[in-house]
């Protein structure tokens, strides 16, 4: 039975976040860092990686978590209709999330965002039940921590913090895993200090959504986010297009650009947010995506699975043979795919492959 909280518009946003997580994170696995740490010498790979930093970087995978922060809450609501403990469930389910995700670092991609969402829902969990307002205001602090997370990160690269240079794929599979197996600790720093607050922030933000009924056509917060739109796209492109131009080294105008990612990813986000809900009150999507946006764990997984045949010296080992301008309309096609995957088998199974070790993990064997 679904959620009757739930609708059409959470399918589509989760579709859309997939879409653009794999966008941003299919360079990682089809270039080394050297060449994703400098322009691109084709003018249309350059335009490619402007309009993925311009577009995509940082701004989709907010929309995922504020989808888990909603999901949470969702969940916790559910649980209390039903008179059932939900803290144990929760710790059992992050606890899951953390296991698959330090096996996607280390088999598949090191840039796992599973185990970030494990440590960052836990850190929620102290603020669930806090009143709207509270959650909002402590989502709005996490920009300057977000500032402060990029100058620590600048910080310990200068001096010293290992970069990944993301080859693992180059080799052999076991070869491959042996090297992300010694490159995913740096990079979770990395994405921890990156990502993380404006993560959480987004978090809050689905915390308090729930609370507040905002999915409902007519809620406050959409009217809000209505009214917001315009200025939110027209600043977040504009910081974000000087975020996109900035220079590729350690000039103070590379930092700058560094540092306002903080403030221009979620403006944008918000923008692209009220764009994806003005289109699924217009559209709906088809039953198999709808699907997939319902078993979002195994299409985000098997993105990086499919890269690896692509890419990995097991599959086709295109690594390093590939410009920014392939690889802009491969990612999306890979993530249709892998989205069309999920919905095939959830549409035969009940789930999706993933949910089901996930809910086992969470329920164990017992759970009907």
């Amino acid at each position: 039975m679904s959620d009757p909280s739930r609708n059409s518009a959470v399918d589509l946003i989760r579709t859309a976040a997939l879409i653009g997580i794999c966008v941003v994170n299919l360079p990682f696995l089809a270039l080394p860092g050297s060449a994703l740490l400098q322009v691109p010498a084709h003018p249309a790979d350059r335009l490619a990686a402007d309009l993925v930093q311009l577009l995509f970087e940082g701004k989709f995978f907010l929309l995922f978590s504020f989808l888990f922060g909603w999901g949470m809450q969702v969940q916790m609501q559910s649980a209390s209709r039903q008179g059932q403990a939900f803290a144990p469930r929760y710790a059992r389910r992050l606890a899951g999330l953390a296991i698959l995700g330090v096996l996607h670092a280390v088999f598949v991609f090191t840039g796992d965002i599973l185990v970030l969402y494990a440590v960052l829902g836990a850190l929620a969990w102290p603020l669930r039940n806090a009143p709207p307002r509270r959650l909002v205001r402590l989502a709005i602090v996490m920009v300057p921590a977000a500032l402060l997370g990029l100058v620590l990160l600048a910080v310990l690269v200068e001096v010293g913090l290992p970069e990944p240079d993301y080859r693992a794929l180059a080799h052999g599979f076991w070869q491959a895993t042996l090297v992300r197996s010694t490159e995913w600790p740096p990079t979770f720093v990395i994405l921890l200090l990156f990502q993380g607050p404006l993560a959480f922030g987004a978090i809050l933000m689905g915390l308090a959504a729930a609370q507040t009924g905002f999915f409902q056509p007519d809620s406050p917060g959409r009217r809000l986010l209505r009214r917001a739109f315009p200025w939110a796209l027209t600043i977040g492109l504009a910081l974000n297009l000087i975020v996109a131009l900035s220079p590729m080294d350690d000039s103070p105008r590379a930092l700058v650009g560094l540092l306002l990612l903080a403030p221009a990813a979620p403006i944008l986000a918000m923008a692209w947010f009220h764009g994806i809900l003005w289109l699924a009150d217009r559209l709906s999507i088809p039953a198999v995506l709808q699907r997939a946006g319902q078993n979002s764990l195994s299409a985000y997984l098997l993105q990086g699975i499919l890269a690896g045949l692509v890419f990995g010296g097991h599959g086709l080992g295109l690594f390093g043979q590939l410009g920014q301008a392939v690889l802009l309309p491969l990612a999306i096609l890979i993530a249709l795919l892998a989205m069309v995957l999920t919905g095939l088998m959830a549409g035969r199974w009940g789930r999706g492959p993933f949910e089901a070790i996930l809910r086992r993990l969470t329920y164990g064997a017992s759970r009907p």
